[in-house]
């Protein structure tokens, strides 16, 4: 915004505190003047009026008046000129932490995020101020450090498939001869991988924002869903998938929470034991919130490995093989759909191996089922396949 250059901040409390000075001693002024006025006489008689050549009468006031006059001008003179002084010097050190919040600010806005305020002191309006400003600082700079990373990690991410589909292309065409399936075969594979990794992508940009329109949701329904969905591939990896729990209403975006379930059991589904493995999927309610829960067996992992599986492209264990490996971005996508409907995700490490996942979201409002519960519904794979029969 364009603004008309004026005064600065420090030349206004400067000339505020002047003129406030000014008008508290012509006030005083005022007063003695008045006090004069009222208690001393006009004239008086002095003892001895033979040296007097009018009788020894003398006028008080007009001789007051000549002598507090030029006085009283000299001590609004100098309380301007203290008050100027004075005034200048007190606002520059009140204005001292303002003016280091503002340089902190421009070196923000050239790009340096790293620098912090610091202010020193106990706490008051400047301090709050910048303890704020250092706090959205570090905020900036984690949220740009994550984007760099992330745009590291995708470029490397897809540059993979088409290096790979490069590097067919270019066999190909060096061997006339060479098997024209396995080729086709191999090309629609990555091109498949390809295409995934970049619906992943926009998922989790379109994930990050805050949907303005938002539904009733059930998180339970929303398990037994997603635990539908993806009861081939838990077949296809031996591993048998439970789900539980009572109604859990809370409010979102349908689809995107449809994601975040189908995501988590997936993830527990494909990163688990080789064989005779096992995912259990709950829902519960809490006070204000609901909290849905996938428990998986699988490899031991450290403590210090859980957290950084929300980031993109991190995987617990090493690259899987295959078509349905994933492309690392399945607990990054949970995690930016959870932020969005201002929930939590809680990762920890099972003592046998395996993780606990657990997402807790705001309950519904004004939910009149969220106390009665439901009867908890246990199914897993052997009864599914007996349905499907």
């Amino acid at each position: 915004m364009a603004r008309r250059p004026g005064l600065s901040v420090r030349v206004k409390l400067t000339l505020s505190y002047a003129g406030f000075l000014m008008v508290a001693g012509a006030l005083l002024m005022a007063a003695v003047w008045v006090f004069l006025l009222r208690y001393v006489p006009d004239r008086a008689m002095l003892y001895n009026p033979d040296d007097s050549p009018d009788g020894g009468v003398f006028p008080i006031r007009s001789t007051l008046l000549h002598v507090f006059v030029p006085r009283a001008a000299a001590v609004l003179a100098f309380l301007l000129v203290f008050g100027l002084v004075g005034g200048w010097l007190l606002a520059g050190r009140m204005l001292a932490p303002l003016t280091r919040i503002t340089n902190a600010t421009s070196r923000a806005t050239s790009g340096s995020l790293s620098h912090r305020i610091r202010l020193p002191g106990r706490r008051d309006e400047f301090r709050e101020l910048a303890d704020a400003f250092d706090a959205m600082l570090a905020r900036l700079e984690a949220h740009v450090a994550e984007q760099q990373r992330f745009a590291a990690n995708a470029s490397h991410e897809l540059r993979t498939p088409l290096a790979v589909s490069k590097t067919l292309l270019d066999v190909a065409r060096a061997d006339p001869h060479h098997d024209s399936g396995a080729l086709v075969d191999r090309l629609h594979a990555v091109n498949t991988r390809a295409i995934e990794l970049t619906e992943a992508l926009l998922l989790l940009s379109r994930a990050g924002g805050r949907s303005s329109h938002r539904e009733h949701v059930d998180l339970s329904l929303l398990a037994e869903e997603a635990a539908e969905t993806l009861l081939p591939l838990a077949e296809t990896h031996g591993v048998t998938v439970e789900t539980c729990g009572d109604i859990a209403a809370t409010t979102g975006s349908p689809a995107l929470l449809l994601q975040l379930t189908t995501n988590l059991v997936q993830n527990a589904i494909v990163h688990n034991l080789p064989a005779e493995g096992t995912v259990r999927v709950s829902t519960g309610v809490r006070a204000d919130t609901v909290v849905l829960t996938v428990e998986n067996t699988g490899e031991q992992l450290s403590p210090q490995l859980v957290p950084t599986l929300t980031e993109p492209f991190q995987r617990g264990t090493e690259r899987l093989q295959g078509d349905r490996a994933g492309v690392g971005l399945g607990l990054a996508i949970v995690k930016k759909i959870t932020e969005a409907h201002d929930g939590t995700l809680t990762l920890a490490p099972r003592p046998g191996g395996g993780l606990h996942l657990t997402v807790e979201l705001p309950r519904r409002p004004g939910d009149p089922t969220a106390t009665e519960g439901r009867a908890r519904v246990d199914r897993t794979e052997r009864d599914r396949r007996d349905q499907s029969h």
